[in-house]
Parts: C-alpha cells; structure tokens; sequence
C-alpha cells in the first residue's frame, strides 16, 4: 500500500490556482523529496496533507486514510516538522518532549530522543534561548516521537551547522531502514540528493517530474557536469557558455566555471569558451547535479 497518494489535486484561492491536478505517489518505505521554487506549492500540497487546509477537489490519502475524512487517524501515525517552528518560551527542551510524548501517548524516553538529536547537554534550558539550529533538532527530536510511519519534514536542514546537518541525514536514513516513509520539502539540494529515494518538481502548481535522480538525468539528457578552471574570471564567460545549445546552467563555483550540460554539449562548451577568449588551464566532468536538473525542469529547458 502506497504511504501517500494524491490524485487530481487542486487548490484555488480566489483567484490565484495554487495547485493544479497534483497526481502523485509516494511509495512505503521510500525517502521522497519534494522540491518547487517559491511559490510554486510545495507549502499548500504539505498543509493538504496535514488536514490544515482542504483541496479544492482531488482526494489524498495517507497511510490508507482519507486526510479529509479521517484526520485523527492520519495525524495519529504522522510526525511532523513544520518549517518555522516556534518553541514555548517557558518550556525546557526535556518538556517539549514530555508534552509530545504525552499528546501522541507513547512511552518514549525524552532523554533518548534528545541524544539522538544532539540536545542532550541542553535538555533543562529554555528552548527558548536555543539557537536557530537547536530549535531545528528539537522539533526533529517532537517528530520521531511514537515511531511514525510517516514523517514529513518541511524544510529540516533550517539554521543546521555541517555537523547537524549530518546528523539529519543519518536519521532520515536510520528512519527508511526501520521502515518509515520521509516525505521532506527543502531548498538545500544536495542533502535532498545525498538521502532521497526519489523526488518531485512541482513548477507553477502543476507537477513536472517525478523519478529517481537518475531517472531525471536521462530524460533531460543533462548527464554531465563540466568543471573548468579558466586563467580569468569565470564570470566574463559564464554569459556566453549560458546560450549554448544543451547547456542549463553556467556559473562561478569555488573559482571555476561549473556548467550542467548534456553530454554531447562539452565539447561546443570548451570550444566556446576558447572563442570567448577565456584560457582553459585544466577540466573535468561529473554527472549532473539535481540542482542542474532542477533548474532545467523549473525554467522550462526540459
């Protein structure tokens, strides 16, 4: 049975469509990414699935319940991590979890979670006074409560150092392999490429690709990732590399020029470059990043 699936939803507010026939499913067990450019929603599909707002027509399931029609019994059996939480001023961060546990009625231990999420030093502080990042990995820590069969993650990687970010990975993954679906939105592309089973990419409320990354690479043909470092300022060429037939992005990374093309593309892309009047000193080329593919798919060039 499919953890969740949508068919033919929309969402209209006054006049604006915000979601336009959303048919999507996403598979039990899997870490499923969910990636759109502001405003093309992500949010309203997620509050859909939630039960914070309802579909202008279209039906969701989640976990074999109809969210519309059974929200108790969804909410019962997802754990959440909205983007924005806000801790309560006068509660510690052991509290928070003492009040979660309770709501769900499970006998978790607080201390447990809070270690498995790097709090466990500032278990009786205010959480309040945490840090950005420290409130991320609490209300992370309020998600895993009652071991969910379902997790959607709405922007998990907010205000994460590196070593929290790991830390994140590795429970999401932890998570799949105990058999838990992760459903998570963020605009960090490469923690969604480093853990995500599969993605989907919503463009203007309307649904333009769902499949595995490889999958994505083979049906925009953007299978190459081409490095070059140039003697001169990337930036002065960047322009030119940009309108080459088969090029979807061109830009300065670290020094060099990064350009996601498909595969056929590298040679016009050095010969343009030489033609431009930039030096090649050295290149090398790897796949397509999802950030190349995602560009490709929300600009319009697959």
């Amino acid at each position: 049975m499919p953890a969740i699936t949508l068919q033919g939803v929309t969402k209209q507010f006054g006049d604006v469509r915000a979601l336009r026939g959303i048919d999507m499913t996403v598979e039990s067990g899997e870490v499923f990414g969910f990636l759109g450019p502001n405003g093309a929603g992500k949010s309203t599909t997620i509050d859909i699935l939630l039960h914070y707002t309802h579909p202008s027509s279209g039906s969701v399931d989640v976990l074999g319940h109809d969210v519309s029609e059974e929200p108790a019994a969804v909410r019962k059996r997802v754990g959440i991590l909205p983007e924005g939480f806000a801790p309560f001023e006068t509660m510690t961060g052991r509290q928070h979890l003492a009040y979660a546990i309770e709501a769900t009625d499970v006998d978790d231990d607080p201390a447990a979670l809070l270690e498995r999420v790097g709090l466990a030093d500032a278990a009786d502080r205010a959480a309040a006074d945490y840090s950005t990042g420290m409130i991320q990995r609490l209300a992370l820590a309020m998600a895993l409560v009652g071991e969910p069969d379902v997790l959607i993650l709405d922007e998990p990687s907010t205000g994460l150092d590196p070593h929290g970010v790991r830390r994140m990975r590795e429970i999401v993954r932890a998570e799949r392999d105990r058999g838990a679906t992760v459903f998570f939105s963020s605009h960090i592309l490469a923690q969604v490429e480093a853990v995500a089973d599969r993605v989907a990419i919503l463009r203007s409320g309307e649904l333009v690709a769902v499949d595995t990354i490889d999958g994505l690479r083979e049906t925009v043909d953007a299978g190459a990732e081409l490095t070059v470092d140039l003697a001169g300022d990337p930036t002065e060429i960047s322009p030119a590399v940009a309108a080459i037939e088969g090029v979807s992005t061109a830009a300065e990374r670290d020094g060099d020029l990064v350009v996601g093309c498909t595969a056929d593309a590298k040679l016009r892309v050095l010969d343009e470059i030489r033609a431009a009047g930039g030096t090649i000193r050295d290149f090398s080329t790897g796949q397509a990043s999802l950030e190349d593919l995602f560009v490709s798919y929300t600009e319009g060039a697959a």
